[in-house]
């Protein structure tokens, strides 16, 4: 009987679309981002944070079968270099998602469609002994959404200026949801230097 416990790894694991990351958000405790498929190709600053989030943790690809899939894995694997990327297959298996009219181009289903237990069988295989560590608990003092809220990134008027101004400072994508760059925070900076980053880059706004 295939294992179905939750997936621990400080590794970022990285897919294709939204659809792929809420269906695997449940099997793993696992940092999710999308390359928005084809999207990462032209996204610099999304690039940026694969190669920061690569050299620090690490990365898992798990992208689709087919050929497209492919395509993103191996432009992946050159951006942030082979040996900070473990490489998570799904088998080609013909089908179509439910939420799809029809199937894809090549017939097979994407991360999303494939069932739990085969997807938490891959990704411990690819992961080896890394799948059954706990993921490390980060040092001194976390990020949180509140840091946000009170650094007048998140609910407050001019929020959204603020937060592309602060994410373009850092290099960091702009489309990021609030959960994504609370995370990315946390793996990227301690709160005492993105605090003093904030404080420096809107002084000039008290």
């Amino acid at each position: 009987m295939m294992q179905s416990k939750m997936i621990h790894t400080d590794r970022v694991l990285i897919v294709e679309g939204k659809y792929d990351a809420v269906r695997l958000a449940h099997l793993t405790d696992a940092m999710i981002l999308l390359t928005d498929g084809f999207g990462i190709y032209k996204d610099k600053q999304r690039q940026q944070l694969f190669r920061a989030l690569a050299q620090k943790n690490g990365l898992i690809l798990l992208t689709d079968s087919d050929a497209a899939g492919f395509r993103i894995r191996n432009y992946i694997t050159n951006l942030v270099g082979a040996r900070n990327v473990v490489q998570a297959y799904v088998p080609a298996i013909h089908g179509k998602e439910k939420r799809k009219p029809q199937p894809g181009k090549e017939g097979l289903l994407g991360v999303e469609g494939v069932d739990d237990a085969i997807v938490v069988k891959i990704l411990r295989e690819a992961l080896g002994a890394e799948a059954d560590a706990a993921a490390p608990r980060p040092e001194g003092r976390q990020i949180t959404y509140i840091d946000l809220y009170d650094w007048g990134l998140s609910g407050t008027a001019g929020s959204a200026e603020r937060k592309t101004k602060l994410l373009n400072a850092l290099g960091l994508p702009p489309r990021l949801s609030k959960k994504e760059l609370v995370e990315a925070l946390n793996r990227l900076y301690s709160f005492e230097q993105l605090n003093s980053m904030q404080e420096t880059l809107f002084k000039d706004e008290e």
